[in-house]
């Protein structure tokens, strides 16, 4: 039985990415025998110039087919004039509603060859293994009603709905529970419940679960708290839970905390496990074409791929371990870039990546 996987290269430098991806997934499939088939989509931008829309219905079917879609990044400038309704970026928020990819899934490691390039000083980061579980088809990102009206007066009004409900946050609650218990055990839920009644009930469904899991310590912070913690001592947090916008925003902040947000994978999850992986850096128009974009995020979301989606936890380390030892080497793309290392292409970053697992 074939496992189909959608390779959805998108926008800026997702192409450019996604190739090297591919060629470790071919490298993979032969080394491996595992019957991949590898099927091709457009998306984002490239969609809409084609279909004039972002997310065509044959790209949506195809996802639907599929046991994994691997992503690289949607959106650019070219595409910013057009009606939020047709911007690449809604592509993206209509595959994890129409696919109910609810849990992402979200590492933020230190390789420790990096810990000189990280924001900040390697004492505070040396170490670093945090995982944030971030709800994603709920909240203010999908909460209706939205948009933008004129009041009496003729001034114009935008407007957003943040909702939750219950068996939402139990779902995503217990992802992060679940995760929590395979790591350090401790799990840190992020609200806003002092002022929003919406994360008060996220913090009571939160209590409510942790009775199911006695052997994870819950703590909660204010998502104020939780962002300066994580710049003064990212550390002290093992798992952290919160919802679509709260996780959108720390797990960016949390990606510079590893060196560079090109570094970071991520894994979107249904709750049978299928799953969108794709780097978390978007689509970096300004670089775009120009071969010095990092591969590596999205290698090592393949990495994910095969650990969540595919049952294949060998080869999800074999991955990762190849990434540790190209950093062993001091190969370096742009934005991991220190002195004294050797600063590779993208072409090269992959070229070698696939030397190591051969």
């Amino acid at each position: 039985m074939k496992n189909k996987i959608l390779i959805l290269a998108g926008d800026g430098i997702g192409p450019e990415i996604v190739t090297e991806a591919v060629k470790v997934l071919d490298c993979l499939n032969t080394k491996h025998r595992l019957n991949l088939e590898l099927n091709h989509a457009l998306i984002g931008g490239a969609a809409y110039d084609q279909f004039q829309t972002p997310l065509p219905t044959s790209t949506l079917e195809a996802a639907r087919d599929a046991d994994a879609i691997l992503l690289g990044a949607v959106g650019g400038p070219k595409w910013e004039s057009l009606d939020i309704s047709v911007r690449p970026e809604k592509a993206l928020l209509g595959l994890r509603s129409e696919l109910a990819l609810f849990a992402n899934l979200r590492p933020a490691i230190l390789y420790p060859q990096l810990a000189d390039v990280s924001s900040l000083k390697p004492e505070i980061v040396a170490g670093l293994d945090l995982l944030i579980v971030r709800e994603l088809t709920g909240g203010i990102y999908f909460g209706q009603p939205r948009g933008i009206r004129i009041l009496a007066n003729g001034e114009r009004e935008g407007y957003n709905t943040y909702v939750y409900s219950e068996s939402e946050i139990r779902r995503i609650g217990r992802i992060a529970f679940e995760s929590a218990r395979k790591r350090d055990g401790r799990l840190c839920s992020v609200d806003k419940a002092n002022v929003l009644e919406v994360t008060g009930l996220w913090r009571e469904v939160m209590d409510e679960l942790s009775k199911d899991y006695p052997d994870v310590e819950l703590s909660h912070l204010y998502v104020d708290n939780a962002a300066m913690q994580l710049i003064r001592a990212p550390k002290q947090f093992d798992v952290m839970v919160t919802g679509n916008m709260f996780g959108d925003i720390l797990s960016d902040a949390a990606a510079m905390l590893t060196g560079s947000i090109g570094m970071l994978p991520s894994a979107s999850l249904d709750q049978a496990g299928k799953g969108m992986y794709e780097p978390i850096h978007g689509s970096a128009p300004d670089i775009a074409g120009k071969n010095i974009a990092n591969p590596l995020a999205t290698i090592l979301s393949l990495a994910m791929m095969m650990r969540y989606s595919l049952d294949l936890p060998e080869v999800a380390d074999e991955i990762d371990l190849a990434v540790g030892r190209l950093l062993d080497q001091n190969l370096r793309t742009e934005d991991i870039y220190s002195a004294g290392c050797n600063c590779v292409s993208t072409q090269q970053m992959g070229a070698a990546l696939i030397k190591e697992l051969h």
